[in-house]
């Protein structure tokens, strides 16, 4: 629905065009991505899976009720028997119905690592044949608790790790929204670039035709030599081939940004590029706090660490011996009648307690627990490792933003002086004044100043996205990008 929305606003005004036309700033397109690309529907659809693993452990740590029925169970078969008078085995036909139904709720703690349990239970038995019988059975109440007396407590370590686990997710969800950004700015600028490639290319080539023809009324007069004619007639047919390897490369860049935008292929966009840069600069110490805090790639380290440690003490309680307990009172009666079932209910207790000892396994506990505990080692050098690396991605990016800033400026004013020296050096060409290589060389250098301005303007914003994915932080607008994470599950 909100793309439906988006792309009604933006193509309102070219509506009534046969072929859609798109006039977009790089802010529009990323909004356009974020909602409408394939990647942001990818990071969704991987949020929404860490959303509802999390809300499975949730669920796992509140009471659960669960109804268990055997509606109908009919026997009807052959079956050996004792016959005591006779002290044989015989076998008789036998016909039975059976139907049962249990109502029970059980509770984990977390704290113990046990399963505290309390149910209700009704059977119902009838043979037919020629001892025919009914009987009724029933569990009024019955309450329990089962626990690993010294084992392993999975509850525990859940708790530890699954908020990690979530809210890694969400971070994971914004990075990679922000990921969407820097390949929109991507394909965005490589669009401008080639639409400026395109525009310099058909300024040329009018340009050349101009000057060409202008040539010849002077080649008339003996104002120029042939030779000059020449290299403009050259200059003409080079600026029409290069004219048609522009609107290629235009075309097949546009189609591109179309794609990934997930839109119509055949849409002819106009980009407008972005106007000079905020001049701000980013402090790196707090670029690196805001990576700690914030970076889905710190959190996984640390979930990491915690699943490691897990293991290890999963392996070191295993290699000792195990003990549980099993605990529970409640009332049972049977009779032939319903009622009679749950009149004067007899107490039935159960306490069970077992003990597996590991006498000779030959070391494999012991192997597993050595193991994981060098895992854990591994495991937290390699954690070392990656967060070196993610800080030095930190370093470098902010750095190149803060110089880029500059750089911006720089490009910005080369590219004016380009413009004022082309036009100038053209306007005296065309009255004699300067000669078809001070022109072919103004020209050049005209180009090139746009493509470095285009360049740098890129450069620019793809660190500025880069650093936003590394730190979930707008510098610009000096907030947290998790403080403004909102997702409703039911809009989906």
């Amino acid at each position: 629905m909100k793309k439906i929305l988006i792309l009604t606003l933006l193509l309102l005004p070219t509506v009534l065009h046969a072929q859609q036309k798109l006039t977009l700033d790089l802010q529009q397109t990323i909004r356009l991505a974020n909602d409408s690309s394939l990647e942001s529907f990818r990071a969704q659809n991987m949020y929404l899976s860490g959303y509802w693993e999390y809300r499975s452990y949730r669920a796992n740590r509140l009471p659960s009720l669960t109804l268990d029925l055997t509606p109908a169970q009919y026997y009807r078969d052959i079956t050996r028997r004792y016959d005591s008078e006779a002290d044989i085995d015989v076998y008789r036909s036998q016909q039975s119905f059976y139907a049962y139904g249990s109502l029970s709720i059980q509770q984990n703690l977390d704290l113990t690592g046990g399963t505290f349990y309390a149910n209700t239970s009704l059977g119902y038995m009838r043979n037919f044949g020629s001892n025919k019988y009914t009987q009724y059975t029933s569990v009024p109440f019955q309450i329990g608790y089962t626990q690993e007396l010294i084992g392993y407590n999975a509850f525990r370590w859940e708790r530890k790790i699954e908020p990690l686990k979530y809210e890694k997710v969400k971070k994971q969800y914004l990075y990679n929204t922000e990921q969407v950004a820097e390949q929109a700015t991507t394909y965005f600028f490589e669009l401008a670039m080639a639409q400026a490639e395109y525009d310099l290319a058909r300024d040329n080539a009018a340009s050349t035709d101009t000057l060409y023809r202008i040539g010849q009324e002077r080649f008339k007069i003996a104002g120029i030599s042939r030779a000059d004619l020449l290299t403009l007639e050259l200059d003409h047919v080079n600026a029409g081939n290069t004219l048609q390897t522009a609107a290629s490369s235009l075309k097949r860049a546009m189609f591109t940004l179309a794609s990934f935008l997930d839109l119509p292929k055949d849409t002819q966009i106009r980009l407008v590029l972005p106007g000079p840069p905020q001049n701000f600069n980013i402090p790196v110490d707090k670029a690196l706090t805001m990576a700690r805090e914030n970076n889905p790639d710190f959190l996984q380290v640390r979930q990491d660490i915690l699943e490691a440690e897990q293991e290890v003490d999963r392996t070191k309680k295993e290699s000792r011996f195990n003990a549980s307990i099993n605990a529970s009172i409640g009332f049972n009666q049977v009779a032939e009648d319903l009622g009679g079932a749950y009149r004067h209910p007899q107490q039935q207790d159960m306490v069970s307690v077992s003990v597996s000892i590991p006498l000779v396994d030959w070391g494999v506990r012991k192997g597993k627990y050595n193991m994981a505990r060098n895992n854990l080692n591994v495991v937290k050098i390699s954690s070392r490792q990656s967060e070196i690396s993610i800080e030095e991605e930190v370093i470098m990016t902010v750095n190149d933003f803060n110089i880029q800033q500059s750089l911006v400026q720089s490009a910005s004013r080369a590219l004016d002086l380009a413009d004022m020296a082309y036009e100038e050096t053209r306007q005296r060409y065309i009255i004699g004044q300067a000669d078809i290589n001070s022109l072919t060389l103004s020209l050049n250098r005209q180009q090139e100043a746009q493509r470095n301005y285009i360049s740098a303007l890129q450069s620019y914003w793809l660190n500025y996205y880069k650093i936003r994915r590394l730190t979930l932080f707008d510098f610009a607008s000096g907030f947290s990008l998790s403080d403004k994470f909102d997702w409703n599950v039911s809009d989906m």
